[in-house]
């Protein structure tokens, strides 16, 4: 049964809870001089059970909508496999919500109420993003909520917990973080699309077909490498240098995805994109360390 959990939490998802947290971190030590390495423990922690959260739901969720099958390209869900019961991976969603909720008490106890403001949206959205009357993954909105939450907010919210301010540049980085997870969500829905249209479930792949998607993901790896061009007025110089590995790869990720129709070999697109928002991270550490 542990491993079955283990599967449901999806742990090659967890960059996307990591970077923004790192990189929200790394810029308030950037401007502070120091870095709390408590607060920052307890930030990553909560990200990561929300995270997770978000992963059981939408195991459960697609399962119950019928957008997941046995025939599905992706990697294999506990679900529909039968290896948990929907009851059994709702309530390791739930389990995990209220550990988020108790990670995040030192945080509330540093930062106040806006702490809660930040988090109470999160922690719903783990659930609203494939459930209740206003599935925002249903819907097409699956990218616009991870540019703005693991994006935008989660850097921001992390920088914040670690000076108790906020400042412009946390919101340049969270745009760009935001950006490459999306990549992920996209190349993830282009790979699906034919299942997801057969379950009305209308992301912008089934909406808009596979020539947008391309031209969107393409956009969004242009427009976070130039947000790394303002890098110079946040004390990161270099980082325009920098991105070019990561910009590359990205690059790479779109021609290949253009260039193959939806199959298994999305997933290895997936992984290329995961080790583009990771290179992000890394590259940006080295930056703010020059």
């Amino acid at each position: 049964m542990l491993k079955s959990y283990f599967i449901a939490a999806r742990p090659k998802t967890l960059p996307a809870a990591f970077v923004p947290v790192w990189v929200g971190c790394l810029l308030a030590w950037q401007f502070a001089g120091a870095l709390d390495w408590y607060l920052a423990l307890w930030t990553f922690l909560s990200a990561a059970a929300i995270q997770i959260a978000t992963n059981f739901f939408n195991d459960a969720i697609d399962y119950e909508r019928g957008a997941d099958t046995e025939s599905r390209l992706g990697p294999r869900r506990v679900t529909v496999s039968g290896l948990l019961s929907r009851r059994a991976v709702y309530g390791g969603a739930w389990v995990c919500l209220m550990i988020a909720c108790l990670c995040s008490l030192p945080l509330v106890q540093s930062r106040g109420w806006i702490i809660v403001v930040i988090g109470l949206p999160s922690l719903y959205l783990s659930y609203g993003y494939t459930g209740g009357s206003f599935p925002l993954a249903y819907l097409g909105l699956g990218e616009i909520f991870v540019i703005l939450f693991f994006g935008v907010v989660a850097v921001g919210g992390s920088y914040f917990v670690q000076v108790g301010t906020w400042d412009w540049p946390a919101g340049v980085l969270g745009l760009q973080v935001g950006l490459l997870s999306a990549i992920l969500i996209a190349i993830n829905n282009l790979r699906d699309v034919e299942e997801d249209r057969r379950s009305h479930k209308n992301t912008l792949a089934v909406r808009f077909g596979s020539v947008v998607i391309h031209r969107m993901i393409t956009a969004f790896v242009v427009v976070a490498m130039m947000l790394s061009f303002l890098a110079s007025f946040y004390g990161a110089p270099w980082f325009p240098v920098l991105s070019i590995p990561w910009f590359l790869i990205g690059l790479f990720c779109v021609r290949g995805v253009k260039a193959s129709p939806p199959s298994e070999r999305y997933n290895r697109f997936l992984a290329i994109a995961a080790i583009q928002l990771m290179l992000f991270a890394m590259l940006f550490t080295v930056a703010v360390s020059l």
